[in-house]
């Protein structure tokens, strides 16, 4: 497994991160807790999942629990304030078992927050990051506006996570690559388009020359993590042969 630093959190990360929100739609949760623990022991340490899904918070933790110290643990809040930023954190620390968050994400906001605006989200991250029950805060958005204010920003975001794939245009690869220059952490989801994409090791390859992108893959199943390990531990020669078949892909959603 790859690691790397995701941006100037620092946070070394795999590079295959494990998308845990569909947790909860998996009826055995023993099935779940298998999951998550395959993809402990074949080396990825990055788990993301999100308070509007507590029970794929409390598999999550359960499954984690004896290994809190090696993992790093993201979740998000939507809350528009900051008083209902305290109430998602308390839910979220208590849903995961834990006493802290890695990284802590603002969830799809309409405006990116700042210091003064009155919704008081970045002075509560703030106090979070001082107490210790954060390290770590960035943004979660699809919005291309959101996801511009964040790299000019002086509000200590120090991740962002979007829509990232082969199939997106070229000035989203624009902005990866700008994110790194700016040295702020890119979460890359929808690494697969919504399932869309069905070629996994395209799918996976094309993220290689991205160092500083993380995707995060939503397996629902055993079989689907398997093959996401598989391939991130056999990753495609980028060759001629895969640059002609992703370009016919995206010539074929284009």
């Amino acid at each position: 497994m790859e690691y790397i630093a995701l941006g100037k959190s620092n946070l070394l990360v795999s590079r295959t991160a494990f998308g845990a929100q569909a947790l909860d739609k998996i009826e055995d949760s023993d099935i779940a807790f298998q999951m998550i623990r395959m993809a402990y022991d074949d080396g990825v340490n990055f788990f993301d999942t999100s308070t509007k899904t507590p029970e794929s918070e409390r598999r999550l933790g359960k499954a984690l629990c004896d290994v809190r110290e090696n993992v790093f643990i993201a979740t998000k809040s939507a809350a528009r304030n900051g008083g209902e930023l305290a109430i998602d954190i308390d839910v979220s620390l208590r849903n995961l078992g834990t006493s802290y968050l890695d990284l802590y994400q603002l969830e799809n906001p309409e405006t990116l927050p700042k210091a003064g605006d009155g919704s008081e989200i970045i002075e509560k991250l703030n106090e979070l990051k001082s107490s210790g029950l954060v390290r770590h805060f960035g943004v979660v958005t699809e919005s291309m506006d959101v996801a511009e204010r964040v790299l000019y920003s002086d509000s200590g975001w120090e991740t962002i996570q979007f829509p990232f794939n082969m199939l997106c245009p070229e000035n989203i690869e624009n902005l990866a690559r700008r994110f790194y220059e700016k040295d702020i952490g890119f979460i890359a989801m929808r690494p697969l388009c919504g399932g869309v994409l069905t070629n996994l090791p395209l799918a996976l390859g094309y993220f290689l020359p991205f160092e500083n992108v993380v995707p995060v893959w939503g397996a629902r199943s055993p079989d689907e993590l398997q093959q996401i390990l598989y391939f991130t531990k056999n990753p495609p020669r980028l060759d001629e042969q895969f640059y002609a078949e992703a370009d016919k892909i995206r010539e074929f959603f284009n």
